[in-house]
């Protein structure tokens, strides 16, 4: 299995397909060709927050769990997951052993699965396990590595989507006294606090600070510990954005996801999953005016497809994935290129104890949804 932070690993699996040798056009044009000629064995998956020159060769968008669901139901031998690794090491743990994943860029990470690691949450679960005699379940936002998931099953907890995350806690707090929620702080809390846990409830285990910044007492006392990590696009969102749209035209519905801040997801009409704020806009009549609390891409293609109806982003920025844009159309030719040549790169393979585990988290979710 390659180390998706080691360096040097990566830097052997990525070709150069520079501009010298061939121009943005002649990229698509052979992408085009390829996928045509390799139809046969070959899916291409696309996020939705992936720039329009990738999406254009997608097969099939959808968010990172859809992909994860479609994957598992398809016929194709090669796979090419046009996302982040943590959704291609998902893609990778449900699909048969016979299937090649591949990712085009192997330095496509997700800054919010980064923020934990393995080593990390170790320590962690050390401390508050030991600060505590009162039961802890772990949850884990699908957002993170498999190594992460595997901890989750291998300590009887469960993983979770931005869909299901009210669901999945509300199991957990059944199962047991405490919640330890990694590795989006804010879906953590928002969630929460929705199922009516008060914010004083709440703590936050900061990896960067001994012990986490926590004591004994405060884990006690707590009954939500919450992983000091965000996703850096939705964390751009601020409530003054929200109340610079309402003051322009109060007539807008603000419409977020649920890993913006407290402030953000409180002061917002509505929020959602990706696909809930699709779905919404998409039934919404015509002539709706929606300001969108999420990725920039998605938002502009939502505007594209409903020209009936006004679709802004919230943010008076670009508020944009800059890790999902490491999926440029050169690597996705690089990647064909090698599955036409019988050598298939970028590949993304999950060991089988992780996946094992893995796997139990995945189930467990499953279950509860």
């Amino acid at each position: 299995m390659i180390d998706l932070y080691d360096k040097k690993q990566l830097k052997s699996h990525l070709p150069e397909i520079n501009e010298k040798e061939m121009s943005e056009q002649d990229v698509l044009i052979e992408c085009a060709q390829l996928k045509k000629e390799l139809a046969d064995e070959l899916v291409i998956l696309g996020h939705h927050y992936q720039q329009d020159d990738v999406i254009d060769f997608a097969d099939i968008t959808g968010d990172s769990l859809q992909l994860a669901q479609i994957a598992k139901k398809l016929d194709k031998k090669h796979i090419i997951f046009c996302g982040v690794h943590f959704m291609a090491e998902t893609a990778d743990m449900v699909t048969s052993e016979e299937k090649v994943v591949i990712l085009p860029d192997m330095k496509a990470g997700c800054s919010m699965a980064d923020m934990a690691n393995r080593k990390e949450i170790d320590k962690s679960w050390d401390f508050l396990t030991n600060s505590t005699d009162k039961k802890i379940v772990p949850i884990t936002y699908i957002n993170c590595t498999a190594a992460l998931k595997s901890f989750v099953g291998e300590n009887d907890g469960s993983i979770c989507t931005s869909s299901n995350a009210k669901g999945v806690i509300s199991w957990a707090l059944e199962k047991g006294d405490k919640l330890l929620f990694f590795p989006d702080q804010h879906l953590g809390r928002n969630t929460c606090f929705e199922l009516g846990i008060q914010l004083d409830e709440m703590v936050v285990y900061d990896p960067r600070q001994y012990n986490g910044g926590l004591s004994p007492e405060q884990v006690e006392k707590a009954k939500v510990i919450l992983w000091y990590g965000y996703c850096s696009v939705h964390q751009g969102f601020k409530k003054e954005h929200i109340d610079l749209v309402k003051k322009n035209d109060p007539n807008m519905t603000v419409i977020v996801h649920p890993e913006c801040s407290y402030d953000v997801w409180k002061h917002s009409d509505l929020a959602g999953s990706t696909s809930f704020i699709c779905g919404t806009i998409d039934k919404a009549p015509s002539g709706s005016k929606f300001a969108v609390g999420t990725e920039i891409n998605l938002v502009n293609r939502l505007n594209a497809k409903y020209p009936d109806k006004e679709i802004i982003s919230l943010s008076p920025y670009q508020c944009l994935c800059t890790t999902m844009y490491r999926v440029r159309p050169r690597w996705l030719l690089a990647s064909l290129r090698a599955i036409k040549a019988g050598k298939p790169i970028n590949v993304i393979k999950v060991d089988d104890k992780t996946k094992k585990y893995a796997m139990k988290a995945l189930d467990q979710m499953f279950k509860i949804s």
